[in-house]
């Protein structure tokens, strides 16, 4: 397991995989690559897709190096973003790919943020529309994280659950599910069962926190949980960032299918799980 500990006590990966030209090139396969925070890389076959990728931009110190800049990006079929939190929605990082990106997706209020913003024509879909990228299919999966209404700073509307997500992404090698920032619902727990999970643990009440992380993983045991969200901004006082690999191996069943990626490092989607 590549963690190691920070000097303040945050456990964080081992070191940053720069990612390459390779991982943009046609593929025989699916892979997943760890972009750090709560953001992936994905090749199906060639059909090239990222998730809330924030390549630059961030407004905190992080605790990795970010393992490709936008301007090594040479091609993208689709930009999925999930919500509007700058953790996942990148201003900078979705202006910068925009000129090499085929296409943008996301609820329909981060769509018209993106349009407001940005001038870029993204998608704004509901909860459980269904749209292709390539040879990828994806719906959009409930979530519950509209912390903004309980802040006075951040309550600038009246946010809607509608307007965060996640995304299930069905490959021609299996499914992967991209949970998304959002308390544990019920219905998270009665899904399909997906060939990986792209698995958010941290502590936080808005999110779906360990005990429900544990919970989420019971009613998944064979699944691959492939963790992010954890061990990238330096913020040891901050719930959210503040996942340990270690101590969720301790709590659920079968740990050995928890995937500790470097950030930039690889893994191959095989259908059917463990």
């Amino acid at each position: 397991m590549s963690v190691k500990m920070s000097k303040a006590g945050q456990a964080m990966p081992e070191k940053t995989v720069h990612i390459g030209k390779e991982a943009f090139e046609a593929a025989e396969d699916t892979e997943i690559r760890w972009l750090g925070g709560a953001g992936a890389l994905i090749n199906s076959r060639g059909t090239t897709v990222m998730i809330d990728p924030v390549l630059s931009g961030f407004d905190m110190p992080l605790l990795i190096e970010v393992p490709l800049t936008e301007e090594q990006v040479p091609h993208l079929d689709g930009i999925l973003i999930t919500h509007c939190d700058n953790d996942h929605y990148s201003r900078e990082t979705c202006g910068k790919l925009a000129p090499v990106t085929k296409e943008f997706h996301g609820p329909r209020y981060v769509a018209g943020l993106m349009k407001e913003e940005l001038d870029i024509d993204g998608a704004g879909h509901d909860i459980g529309d269904k749209f292709t990228v390539g040879s990828v299919t994806v719906t959009l999966t409930p979530a519950w994280h509209n912390w903004q209404n309980e802040s006075p700073k951040h309550h600038t509307r009246e946010f809607a659950r509608e307007d965060y997500c996640g995304f299930w992404l069905d490959t021609p090698d299996g499914s992967i599910w991209a949970v998304g920032d959002s308390r544990l619902l019920e219905e998270q727990l009665h899904m399909p069962k997906p060939d990986a999970i792209l698995f958010d643990f941290s502590d936080s009440r808005w999110h779906i926190g360990l005990e429900g992380a544990v919970k989420f993983a019971a009613a998944y045991p064979d699944t691959p949980l492939i963790l992010w969200h954890w061990g990238s901004v330096d913020a040891p006082e901050w719930k959210e960032f503040n996942g340990n690999p270690e101590e969720l191996c301790r709590r659920i069943v079968n740990p050995q299918r928890v995937v500790v990626l470097n950030p930039g490092e690889s893994y191959k989607l095989k259908a059917g799980c463990l």
